[in-house]
């Protein structure tokens, strides 16, 4: 009775944590920061802005895990994989896959994206998504496709910005019928607008408007301090609902491990660990 309670509690000041084929975020140094993450250039730009993938030069995995409020019916899974084609044309291909949820109710995503690099300034990225919602018992599960498409800009040597958008066209997952009435529930639309600014080989900041067409704007802020060659401390802030993250990375020649945790005032603690290989250039 004391879980039935809680996960009450998580619906009710958590508003879109049951949007079915949310855009659940991916990697735990994006995490750190608040999810300000959307100029960024990792593997996980599979999930936060595809143009960010353009700039990977290696085989590239990842896998990542979110614990959220404690409740491993609400834990959230991951994995990325790129694989640059430079020889061909000059970009970068990306698989992803994101499991939400547990055998009552559950979200997937698998994505295949694409990232180019356009001149020296410019990048962007596109993606297809293939979503399923399921629902225990009889109620089966619903399927849909959606889209991604993201800008990347250098505007300045230390100053980049990122727009991404997640399903434009504004896919269904499912349609229903209440006394003659027809009820569609669509998944959600999803606009991120956001600057970094890298003050030092040290120091970066990042800020972020999301938008989704459902709810008020989400403002998100974060920062990354790099004290020596291996170690990156990070801390963030978003809006709507108030909510603040810290986070620290642990990075070598290939392998990479971050992780990070959050506090909702009211639900508590999220934490989340993340994975990455990049294997070796190979020599021409």
């Amino acid at each position: 009775m004391q879980k039935v309670i809680y996960l009450f509690l998580v619906v009710l000041f958590s508003q879109s944590i049951f949007a079915a084929g949310d855009n659940y975020g991916l990697g735990a140094r994006s995490g750190g920061m608040a999810n300000a993450s959307v100029t960024f250039s990792d593997i996980w730009s599979i999930h936060h802005n595809q143009a960010g993938l353009a700039n990977i030069e290696s085989i590239t995995t990842g896998i990542y895990y979110q614990n959220r409020f404690g409740l491993n019916e609400l834990g959230v899974q991951g994995f990325a994989f790129a694989l640059p084609i430079q020889e061909v044309s000059k970009g970068v291909i990306g698989v992803s896959v994101t499991y939400f949820g547990y055998s009552q109710y559950n979200d997937s995503k698998i994505g295949l994206a694409y990232g180019k690099q356009l001149g020296d300034k410019y990048s962007v990225g596109i993606q297809l998504d293939y979503l399923q919602t399921s629902l225990g018992g009889d109620y089966g599960s619903s399927t849909a496709f959606a889209g991604e498409l993201g800008i990347r800009a250098k505007l300045l040597s230390n100053l980049s910005l990122g727009v991404h958008i997640y399903n434009p066209t504004r896919s269904k997952i499912s349609e229903f019928t209440i006394q003659e009435t027809i009820f569609t529930e669509r998944i959600p639309t999803i606009m991120r607008v956001g600057l970094s600014y890298t003050f030092s080989d040290q120091v970066l900041v990042a800020v972020e408007v999301e938008k989704d067409v459902y709810y008020s704007p989400v403002f998100k802020m974060g920062i990354e301090y790099r004290p020596v060659e291996q170690l990156y401390l990070r801390g963030g802030l978003a809006s709507n609902p108030v909510y603040n993250t810290f986070g620290f990375g642990l990075y070598f020649k290939n392998f990479k491990i971050d992780f990070s945790g959050s506090k909702h005032q009211v639900l508590g603690y999220t934490s989340e660990i993340s994975l990455i290989y990049g294997f070796a250039k190979k020599d021409k």
